[in-house]
């Protein structure tokens, strides 16, 4: 069975990532997956992984910002004894542990520019080197990149090579932000409260229309991961009761009220408006200044994607 079926989606704009994400595990091309922090992109990766010819090999994570810039590199690549104080024997590195199976490097964007050297070099012929080494050695290992940075502002500042760009971004994966998903939520909520409910001995909330109202309105900075944790303690703390507004931490109010104060300056003119033209007008402005991202501009609008999608049909802006 694909292992892409446990991750729940009834989005369209996620489906279509999933589908090229599940094309790319039939092979060992080079991926990157963005996305912002909690939107899953290590979910993502293991479910490449384990539909890939690979499954059976090792599947490593590295989150490379949790590393000191000092050992990162000796834990990827390995050292010779005496490379440096406190190398009191040979380490094998990380690469050498994956090596014909998949390495998964967790915020790519934060290796020091020393390791992106070495590791553009094994992305162009398979060779690394360990500290302190003259001979290099080659392994196997396909790689899997993740980011939440924005990598071409990073180039820019000169932060991140642009050669190990676009050797890394050969098949970019980008996963959309919660709030670009709000269709899932309830999906998502019921997975969740399946497994807390196990995990916990407890009889799993319920939520009232108002609850998911609310939580589809509500910007979710930290995406499922913030998501897990609300149905987690709700799990805990609410248990077998109907979850109403006030049970929502005050953080679930402050986006929506600014977004209410910003909208308050809005005055009908005397003459009144034809609402259909300017819901129309509205979303052909969005739709122009996101380039046509569709995504992007239901988030403009307050829209869920299919709430913008059936109302795009229905003004004839199809082609927009």
């Amino acid at each position: 069975m694909s292992h892409f079926k446990s991750i729940i989606s009834h989005t369209p704009v996620f489906d279509n990532v999933l589908r090229s994400a599940r094309m790319v595990a039939a092979t060992d091309v080079t991926v990157l997956i963005k996305g912002e922090t909690g939107t899953g992109k290590e979910v993502l990766a293991n479910a490449i992984q384990k539909d890939s010819q690979r499954a059976d090999k090792a599947f490593i994570i590295l989150n490379c910002a949790a590393l000191p810039e000092s050992l990162i590199e000796s834990e990827l690549f390995g050292h010779k004894k005496g490379a440096f104080t406190g190398a009191i024997s040979n380490k094998t590195g990380i690469f050498q542990a994956a090596d014909g199976g998949t390495l998964f490097l967790d915020e790519v964007n934060s290796l020091p520019l020393t390791v992106q050297a070495k590791l553009l070099r094994f992305l162009e012929n398979g060779e690394c080197l360990a500290v302190g080494d003259t001979i290099p050695y080659k392994v196997d290992v396909r790689i899997i990149s993740a980011s939440n940075a924005d990598l071409q502002k990073q180039i820019a500042e000169g932060l991140f090579r642009e050669d190990l760009y676009f050797r890394i971004n050969v098949i970019p994966l980008e996963i959309p932000a919660l709030k670009d998903r709000v269709d899932d939520i309830e999906h998502l909520i019921k997975h969740f409260q399946e497994h807390f409910s196990k995990e916990h001995s407890r009889t799993p909330p319920k939520f009232s229309k108002q609850a998911f109202k609310i939580l589809k309105n509500y910007d979710w900075p930290g995406n499922i991961r913030e998501l897990r944790n609300l149905c987690e303690r709700t799990s805990i703390l609410l248990s077998g009761q109907t979850i109403e507004a006030e049970n929502f931490p005050h953080d679930f109010f402050t986006s929506q009220t600014a977004e209410n104060s910003d909208n308050s300056g809005f005055a009908l003119p005397e003459v009144g408006l034809s609402l259909d033209k300017l819901e129309a007008d509205l979303i052909h402005q969005a739709l122009q200044r996101t380039n046509g991202n569709r995504a992007k501009s239901a988030r403009l609008l307050g829209l869920s994607r299919d709430t913008l999608l059936y109302r795009i049909q229905k003004h004839g802006l199809a082609n927009q």
